[in-house]
């Protein structure tokens, strides 16, 4: 079963559009959500939020329409920042939020509040950057989500928080078996704890694979640049030149290298070299 479907969604803004998008994200797994800033990660994510309105086509959340707004108990969201009053407390923002979820978890609040080192009675504004974030996972653990929805968790954060979270995220996913959406730039995090991987470019789904399927069949080949030719050339889902030689990305079957295996290096394709190759073919 899948946690979110989007059936031709459409969303015409003044300087950007999203046409025709389909993706869904499978229950029970960790997503990345990959793009250059820009591409679309953060108007899709307001989208299957309700947030900001569709033009057209059909988001479903867990088989019913996305404007459900039972549905929305099933939904832990962390931004990249905290929309909260900042001028509150944890306290305070505790008896705010608590009453508005039905299946909220005291004794699990507490767990992660001591886990992530939270100082009860300092107002949030003078939180650091670390901080907001652990306080917006905080809230969005505490009432039991289905669901995780994480926009740019990680942007600003120190290597030793990053690595925290994401040792956290893959806690959940072994304990609770949770759903998470991970809409980040920084793709190393998601060649950790990744499953499965959408790639948009200008509004666009460019990619929509298992990190398995991604890492049996997407490779880099660099060699001379003799080796390249106009027919050649098009094997390649992205390729860069020097006057040296040249460095491709292959998706598929290595198997038609054999015959140049001396001449050619081929290494295995990361999620940044995919993004990068796949958006220089464009350009």
């Amino acid at each position: 079963m899948n946690a979110v479907e989007f059936h031709s969604v459409t969303k015409k803004r003044k300087d950007f559009t999203i046409e025709n998008l389909n993706m869904t994200i499978p229950s029970g797994y960790v997503t990345g959500f990959i793009g250059p800033n820009g591409s679309g990660k953060t108007s899709t994510i307001q989208m299957m939020m309700d947030i900001l309105q569709i033009d057209d086509g059909d988001i479903q959340l867990f088989g019913t329409s996305h404007k459900n707004h039972t549905i929305k108990q099933k939904i832990g969201f962390v931004y990249d920042d905290l929309y909260m009053y900042e001028e509150f407390t944890i306290v305070k923002m505790k008896k705010f939020i608590a009453p508005l979820y039905e299946s909220w978890n005291e004794e699990l609040f507490q767990k992660h509040f001591t886990r992530f080192e939270l100082p009860l009675k300092k107002k949030i504004n003078k939180f650091s950057k670390g901080m907001k974030m652990k306080t917006s996972l905080l809230f969005a653990l505490s009432h039991e989500p289905e669901f995780i929805v994480m926009d740019e968790p990680t942007a600003g954060l120190d290597p030793i928080f990053r690595r925290e979270l994401l040792d956290l995220l893959q806690e959940l996913m072994v304990r609770e078996n949770q759903t998470i959406f991970l809409s980040t730039h920084i793709t190393t995090d998601l060649d950790r704890i990744a499953d499965y991987i959408i790639f948009i470019y200008k509004g666009k789904i460019a990619l929509q694979k298992s990190m398995e399927e991604i890492n049996q069949n997407f490779h880099i080949i660099k060699g001379n640049k003799d080796l390249i030719d106009a027919d050649t050339k098009g094997i390649f889902s992205g390729i860069q030149m020097n006057h040296v030689g040249f460095t491709g990305l292959f998706e598929g079957d290595l198997s038609i290298f054999e015959d140049y295996e001396n001449e050619l290096v081929i290494e295995k394709a990361t999620l940044e070299d995919i993004m990068y190759y796949m958006t220089r073919k464009e350009n």
